[in-house]
């Protein structure tokens, strides 16, 4: 299916169910296909991203995945309050991406375009580029320092995994490209080597603690992250904000997406996912289905242990290895933000 008709599927549930509420100020596209032309082929594993704006301040829990005319759609509210500031916007990193092209699909008040336009606009700025490549940093660094070591394992995992790999996020932004979640170690790999920075590649990979992984150690554990992914999908029955990522529909995403990724050569770039997802398997069954979580731990376990990782102090250690990271990282994202300012 061509980008162009998922974006006409999305548009027309947007105007057909969320457009007359009496909150609905308005709609845009995020996520992978922006900028992306209408005649591309969505991948297999890739999703419409919808933002809807809502008036109220505290927006609803986002929709998330679901099928709507044979197109994987993903829908997430937001307050109008969270984006009625172009500067803010500006500074925010998963924000601004969005707002970069027109990528608006309904605006009934026309305030949605004022801040669209006003960031595209800036956002190649130097001053705004440097505020999100340090957003990007204060999250990690906020994040790696306030791991819960006393909640459950996959908690742990799962807080550890994703700010670890933030550290690509601060690299797509210095280099004006979308921060990208599932995809994120493919995406910054293409920039380093578009760059000439790959040198901190595997630096980056070694962090993850899949470096030296094979192609055949990341089938292995995704086969088993299959097995578990069925089984949470089948118990689910408590809502968690990732929930609509672990559901039969979804599933093309998080297994066969990770399984095309390791056809095509990119076996240690499908391992964040593999991780992310295993562990919030985990969670959901804790809840929904703790005896089979007990059943289905030590997949899980073995996984974490080929990351390196065998309890909550190397856990400890491996967050502030990525810390100590931190000032190398910088250089390169310094680096590419140099190179992006001559260009622009």
């Amino acid at each position: 299916m061509k980008i162009g008709t998922a974006r006409a599927a999305a548009t027309e549930w947007v105007m057909q169910c969320t457009s007359q509420e009496a909150w609905f100020m308005g709609a845009y596209f995020s996520g992978s296909t922006v900028g992306q032309p209408d005649d591309v082929m969505m991948s297999v594993g890739s999703d419409i991203d919808v933002v809807v704006v809502t008036s109220e301040a505290k927006p609803p829990l986002k929709l998330g995945k679901f099928i709507y005319r044979d197109v994987l759609i993903e829908i997430t509210f937001l307050s109008w309050n969270q984006i009625a500031s172009a500067e803010e916007v500006l500074t925010s990193y998963h924000l601004a991406g969005s707002f970069r092209v027109d990528t608006i699909i309904v605006d009934p008040t026309g305030q949605l375009r004022g801040v669209q336009q006003k960031v595209s606009r800036h956002f190649a700025e130097r001053e705004w580029v440097r505020h999100r490549c340090e957003n990007v940093r204060q999250k990690i660094e906020h994040g790696l320092r306030n791991i819960d070591l006393t909640a459950p394992w996959h908690d742990q995992i799962m807080s550890w995994l994703f700010m670890t790999g933030v550290t690509t996020h601060v690299l797509l932004v210095a280099a004006l490209r979308n921060p990208t979640v599932r995809l994120r170690y493919l995406a910054v790999y293409n920039v380093l080597q578009e760059f000439g920075r790959t040198e901190i590649y595997p630096e980056l990979l070694g962090l993850l603690g899949c470096e030296h992984w094979t192609p055949q150690r990341t089938s292995h554990h995704l086969s088993a992250l299959a097995r578990t992914f069925d089984v949470a999908a089948a118990h689910a029955k408590t809502q968690f904000f990732f929930s609509s990522d672990i559901t039969a529909a979804s599933r093309p995403i998080a297994i066969d997406g990770s399984r095309n990724l390791i056809r095509d050569g990119y076996h240690r770039e499908a391992v964040f996912w593999i991780g992310a997802t295993f562990a919030r398997c985990h969670k959901m069954l804790s809840t929904d289905a703790p005896k089979l979580q007990v059943e289905l731990a030590p997949a899980f376990e073995e996984f974490v242990i080929d990351l390196g990782i065998t309890s909550s102090d190397t856990l400890a250690r491996r967050a502030e290895d990525v810390l100590q990271f931190l000032p190398r990282l910088w250089d390169e994202v310094e680096s590419i933000m140099l190179a992006n300012w001559e260009i622009f």
